[in-house]
């Protein structure tokens, strides 16, 4: 009798080690899971930060073929296109990215700056209106500065632009930016203020650099302004200040300029020669 009892408990049993071993089982395949996830998302922000541009490209455009519906890789691909300068392709991965199941704010953001940067103004203010208001964000709002800027509409550039600036703790950019829009104005001063402030903020910046030589030079102030540059800048940045004198009917004061360019230049300065060369011989 007890053998009867006996053989119920034993299959009982034998279905708990096999209830056991496949539990057992999904357990470990859900941890390789897991790992291979983890790793894949490490993998996801090497692409998108150390990896060469072209190369992430490369390997997002693979991921999005594997996985079409992954939102993160949509978006991973068009970073990486944007990252590597091709921006007709990155504002149509960026156009899909917003069109899927959790796209947010942000991403409609950096499609606006896709558009921006492909030329196409009016689609990136109509994307940046789709946008709510209380989403605030320093490229939100420099782009709605760059914006306002195309359309002219320099009272709410100006307004973008502070805003920005108080946003990031890196302005240099935003300044330079703000600084050319006052100098395609004709607010020279301001300008001047504003690439000197950019300048201040990031000494590396040479753009922000001969944008303040440039706004001198349309108010007729030929002086180089004290600020950190080498030997080599600064023969360029003569350069520039030369080519405003002469283009405001200075000419001798640019004569003299350029001669003091290929002078301070440690090499030969080929451009201001030509230059200085075209002037005598006129």
């Amino acid at each position: 009798m007890r053998q009867i009892f006996l053989i119920p408990a034993i299959v009982a049993g034998s279905f708990v080690l096999s209830g056991c071993a496949e539990d057992g089982k999904e357990t470990v395949e859900k941890a390789f899971q897991e790992v291979n996830v983890v790793d894949a998302n490490n993998l996801n922000e090497v692409m998108l930060t150390v990896a060469d541009p072209n190369e992430a490209v490369n390997y997002f455009a693979r991921s999005t073929k594997e996985s079409p519906d992954r939102i993160d890789l949509q978006r991973g691909l068009a970073v990486s296109l944007v990252r590597a300068k091709r921006n007709t392709e990155a504002a149509i991965a960026w156009k899909k990215v917003v069109g899927m199941n959790g796209v947010t704010d942000a991403d409609k953001v950096d499609y606006a700056d896709a558009l921006i940067r492909n030329g196409d103004w009016k689609d990136a203010e109509a994307t940046l209106d789709s946008v709510p208001p209380t989403y605030e964000t320093f490229k939100r709002y420099k782009l709605e500065a760059m914006v306002a800027d195309a359309n002219k509409n320099w009272k709410a550039a100006d307004s973008f632009y502070e805003t920005a600036v108080g946003l990031t703790t890196q302005p240099a950019g935003v300044m330079n930016n703000w600084g050319y829009s006052k100098l395609t104005r004709g607010a020279y001063a301001d300008a001047e203020r504003l690439f000197s402030d950019a300048v201040r903020q990031d000494p590396t910046l040479y753009t922000a650099k001969n944008n303040l030589v440039l706004a001198r030079g349309a108010q007729r102030n030929y002086t180089i302004p004290v600020i950190p540059m080498d030997q080599n800048e600064r023969a360029h940045l003569l350069h520039t200040l030369a080519l405003s004198a002469i283009k405001q009917g200075d000419v001798e004061t640019g004569k003299q300029l350029l001669r003091e360019a290929i002078d301070t230049n440690p090499q030969h300065f080929d451009e201001a020669v030509r230059a200085l060369q075209a002037l005598e011989n006129a």
